[in-house]
């Protein structure tokens, strides 16, 4: 079984994702950091270079390419959710789950934006990119975790293992 974290970028997408593969003892697979190194490039550059359209192909492609994995743990750019080929992928391998932050914690925690690659950001604003994306994070997702901020990390890890491992039981 594998497990998918979605969200906004500051979501806690890595941060969880890494804790809970170490709890597991699963592997942890960074899509950002997949696709930087098949580009050379960060992901705002890509973005600067080629546009949005090529970063959310990008991102597709390296979520097909991961066939089918097992025992991992993976964290997509919050953009995953503008390919449905990659999510409909992602959902026949994974469980989804769907890191659920206010706005108001995203915007703390993204006060460089502009520079972290975000897909929409150069004719829209956060806000309505939260707003346009939390509506399909909610669609895909197979669990939804609302999150405050200063979560318990250990704690939060075992409430998604009963999640994920409840039904398998």
């Amino acid at each position: 079984m594998n497990i998918t974290f979605i969200g906004m970028a500051g979501a806690g997408k890595s941060t969880i994702g890494r804790a809970l593969a170490k709890r597991l003892d699963y592997t942890f697979i960074d899509v950002d950091r997949l696709i930087t190194e098949k580009t050379g490039m960060p992901l705002q550059s890509l973005i600067d270079k080629h546009g949005d359209p090529a970063l959310i192909r990008f991102e597709e492609e390296a979520i097909l390419r991961l066939g089918q994995v097992d025992r991992c743990i993976i964290s997509p750019g919050g953009s995953v959710v503008y390919s449905e080929k990659a999510m409909e992928h992602l959902k026949s391998m994974s469980k989804i789950i769907f890191l659920d932050v206010p706005f108001r914690n995203i915007m703390k925690r993204l006060f460089n934006a502009r520079k972290r690659g975000i897909v929409g950001l150069r004719d829209r604003s956060l806000k309505d990119l939260f707003e346009e994306r939390i509506v399909l994070y909610q669609k895909y997702a197979d669990f939804s975790i609302k999150l405050q901020g200063k979560e318990n990390i250990p704690g939060l890890v075992e409430t998604i293992i009963e999640l994920c491992f409840k039904e398998d039981a």
